[in-house]
């Protein structure tokens, strides 16, 4: 049985943005918080939450995830993925999420995981009409190429090196898919 942990990436800068997009609350919730329910709720193996904000790393921590204090953040989306795979050893696949798609589901991630699960090491990524989006899963004999990432380069230049494995999972909607950019996007 595939063993699939979960980082949720949450150490963004909100440059776009103009401040710290993951406190914003969507229906009453702050965006960080929404991501962690919605992964806790999967059933996935090990969770952990990468992020520079204490308010996060102690939120993850109450929500069952490895609260992951990343210094880093400013670099990029690479450093989050470094130090959220360095406390994935042991297992099968890794799922990268990231906070600011307030509409993901449950469903659609327990969908990923078994997708991934029936795969033969396949990168499996939720998608809309066949475009690619988040979160992704990676089989472990990728993360060494996850693991040399480095400023705002993320996953995705590694599913481009390896488009033959990539296996997209279908949303429930498109509204999954969604993210917040800027204060705009809020005005939903």
């Amino acid at each position: 049985m595939k063993r699939i942990g979960a980082v949720l990436l949450a150490s963004g800068q909100g440059r776009r943005f103009g401040s710290n997009k993951l406190l914003r609350l969507v229906e009453g919730v702050p965006l960080y918080r929404r991501a962690m329910t919605t992964l806790a709720g999967a059933g996935l193996d090990r969770l952990a939450v990468c992020s520079p904000y204490q308010e996060v790393l102690h939120a993850g921590e109450e929500l069952g995830f490895l609260p992951l204090h990343n210094p880093d953040g400013a670099e990029g989306i690479s450093a989050s993925i470094r130090l959220g795979l360095s406390r994935m050893e042991g297992m099968d696949g890794v799922l990268f999420s990231v906070c600011d798609q307030p509409f993901l589901t449950t469903n659609s991630i327990i969908r990923l995981k078994d997708t991934f699960k029936e795969s033969e090491n396949a990168i499996c990524a939720l998608s809309w009409m066949g475009q690619r989006g988040n979160p992704v899963i990676f089989p472990a004999d990728l993360f060494g190429e996850l693991a040399v990432l480095t400023g705002d380069t993320g996953g995705g230049a590694v599913v481009k090196r390896h488009r033959e494995r990539l296996l997209l999972v279908e949303a429930d909607s498109p509204r999954e898919l969604f993210d917040v950019d800027t204060p705009a996007d809020l005005n939903l």
